[in-house]
């Protein structure tokens, strides 16, 4: 008697049913992180997926953004931010398990695609050539509060705000460079250094002592607890040890 073949479709399910794929095993973590972060973060959470513990889903945004979307109730449940303030600000307002610590520094970079537009370094934002300066919005962007407090102190602020324009993050901010709507930005280093941006266009590093200096904060918010505490607390360890601090370095940022 002739047998029908077995369908592939019914052996594809099968397989499903009996051995089912990666990701259907493992906790999805949400993380919030602040845009600087965006590309180095990429590269943390396929190293980190790689230990099959949990899968990673990164929000992406401006840390102010990302922190009124915490407090109205995202379903988050790590958060990076480019600094310290908005961790600490959920943390006393109740929505972390615990208090923020610094995950690395980062560092301010001035940024462009014309070559000729950083022959005078910081100053080179005076240039009449110089029409458009982009910068993160200074009330929700960290970075954007540190390129404001870089133009105050070195006394060019005043020279230059009528160019100025603003961006809801880092990311909105290389956006308008890329686009072409702006000549100079105030980025994060962490930006040049990703592989693919390197050799575009020219960048230089105002002096640290002209703002203070960026502690990037991480915490785990309390939504963690409902989804898997076990997951997050294994992915913030991660983010301090030394395979993730190595990526952090390779990316501009200083880690201790």
């Amino acid at each position: 008697m002739k047998r029908n073949p077995i369908p592939p479709s019914f052996i594809i399910f099968l397989g499903l049913t009996l051995f089912p794929p990666f990701y259907a095993c493992t906790q999805i973590l949400r993380v919030a992180v602040a845009a600087n972060a965006q590309f180095v973060m990429n590269d943390i959470k396929k190293a980190f997926e790689q230990k099959g513990t949990a899968r990673i889903e990164l929000i992406v945004s401006s840390s102010g953004k990302l922190t009124a979307q915490i407090s109205h109730g995202a379903p988050y449940d790590l958060f990076l931010s480019a600094d310290m303030k908005y961790p600490e600000q959920l943390y006393n307002r109740g929505y972390t398990l615990e208090a923020p610590s610094v995950y690395a520094y980062g560092s301010l970079v001035l940024w462009t695609l014309k070559k000729k537009y950083l022959d005078n370094g910081l100053n080179s934002v005076t240039n009449p050539e110089i029409k458009t300066i982009a910068i993160g919005n200074p009330s929700t962007a960290p970075y954007g509060m540190a390129a404001v407090q870089v133009l105050k102190n070195a006394g060019i602020y005043e020279k230059v705000k009528s160019k100025i324009v603003y961006g809801e993050s880092v990311s909105q901010v290389n956006q308008y460079l890329i686009s072409g709507a702006a000549d100079l930005v105030f980025t994060a280093k962490s930006v040049v250094m990703t592989p693919g941006l390197k050799q575009k266009g020219q960048w230089t590093e105002p002096p640290e002592s002209l703002y203070d200096p960026i502690k990037q904060g991480m915490v785990i918010l309390k939504n963690a607890a409902k989804n898997n505490l076990k997951a997050a607390r294994e992915f913030f360890d991660f983010l301090s040890g030394p395979e993730a601090k190595a990526i952090f370095t390779s990316y501009g940022y200083i880690v201790k």
